[in-house]
């Protein structure tokens, strides 16, 4: 099976929005290569505060490795199962 990514990592969001984008840039600059070898996927589990706009300016300045997805709040281990099903990483 031939993966897109070599890494997909499942951030479940609800509440974080203090630490959201200091996690994501952290994500961002591991010397990996973050646009050639990582996925984010970015599942928003009903969050009341200003997560979601803090998500979307990621994926629109990343577009082709991270992942939105928005539920009711349904619990961290559903959201994170939720966001299993966007992984395209080894």
């Amino acid at each position: 099976m031939e993966y897109k990514y070599r890494f997909s990592v499942v951030i479940p969001v609800y509440h974080v929005a203090d630490y959201l984008a200091e996690t994501l840039d952290s994500v961002i600059s591991q010397d990996i290569g973050f646009t050639e070898h990582i996925q984010v996927i970015l599942v928003n589990d009903g969050s009341p505060d200003d997560s979601e706009s803090i998500c979307l300016s990621y994926q629109k300045r990343y577009p082709h490795n991270i992942v939105y997805v928005k539920q009711e709040n349904a619990g961290v281990s559903a959201a994170r199962n939720h966001g299993v099903k966007y992984v395209e990483g080894k």
